[in-house]
């Protein structure tokens, strides 16, 4: 189901979803800076608040992620240089309507998707960033931790790797004969003791464009120690959500759980001959999540 807005002709995509004293905040990819909606209902309309944080000359800003920690709000984005690579950057607010100032560049290499999250260990970074000496080279879901919001330890783990085709985003990109294969959008959370770990695959202009997930039973809060096995259906692809009749390029959620109820957020196209490649749009549906298993009610 499609979120409402109170503008049209504007696209939500990489839709992050954050509750904070009962109001609900959506932060989306946009070129000139993070764009941000607020409701009190999420499955009532959402007022546009415009831009909320932007980088004196950056611009495609992608796929922001929030956390509120020690009643501060920090932003994560990544966002370039004219001529440059994406970065992941950080910076904070003292309300989650921003404007989110102070602007931190994380690393110097290429890194996107950001979800930063809070253990009893301590605040970690999940995000995506690129390999290209496995046999499946390209973008992978990495782990860092942070000593605080704006410094990572340079942990650099690598916590998840493709193993489908369906997860190709450009054959022979390189034009040696390899295939480039994507894994992005990193969400992660814990439900009974299991951690799950959600992201997309592929490319978004594909048709095997999806939303996957990978979890662990292991009793651990160091999310670093962390073995994630990725759910397939007895070794073959098992995507969560893909391409149906209706809409197509699903992927690159969040998730809010309300009432016991797990809600994802994600970004897709209608299927129609004259929907451009941009026209990702915010969409809903509910998650039953139990036992190491994730559906999708569409």
């Amino acid at each position: 189901m499609k979120l409402k807005f109170n503008v049209q002709n504007k696209s939500q995509a990489d839709p992050y979803i954050f509750e904070d004293n009962g109001k609900f905040y959506l932060y989306v990819t946009a070129a000139d800076g993070v764009e941000a909606y607020k409701t009190d209902d999420i499955f009532g309309e959402w007022e546009f608040l415009g831009t909320v944080c932007t980088v004196e000359n950056k611009i495609n800003y992608w796929a922001p992620a929030i956390i509120k920690y020690e009643d501060r709000y920090y932003l994560y984005y990544s966002c370039q240089e004219k001529k440059g690579q994406q970065n992941l950057h950080v910076s904070m607010a003292n309300s989650p309507e921003g404007p989110f100032i102070n602007p931190k560049k994380l690393y110097d290499r290429f890194t996107i998707d950001a979800h930063t999250v809070q253990t009893k260990s301590g605040l970690y970074l999940f995000y995506t960033e690129d390999n290209l000496e496995e046999e499946r080279l390209g973008s992978r879901l990495f782990l860092d931790k942070l000593s605080d919001p704006y410094t990572p330890m340079h942990l650099r783990k690598e916590i998840l790797t493709p193993s489908f085709d369906e997860e190709i985003y450009q054959r022979n990109r390189l034009g040696d004969g390899r295939n480039w294969h994507t894994l992005e959008g990193a969400f992660y959370f814990k439900e009974d003791n299991v951690h799950y770990l959600m992201y997309s695959g592929g490319c978004f202009m594909n048709d095997t464009y999806h939303i996957g997930y990978a979890y662990s039973g292991e009793k651990l809060d160091d999310l670093e120690n962390l073995h994630f096995t990725k759910f397939t259906d007895n070794g073959k692809f098992s995507p969560v959500m893909i391409k149906n009749v209706i809409e197509e390029g699903t992927g690159h959620h969040s998730i809010i759980k309300l009432k016991n109820e797990y809600y994802a957020i994600y970004h897709a196209r209608d299927v129609k001959p004259e929907t451009e490649f941009n026209d990702r749009t915010a969409r809903i549906c509910k998650l039953n999540v139990k036992n190491g298993i994730i559906t999708a009610e569409r």
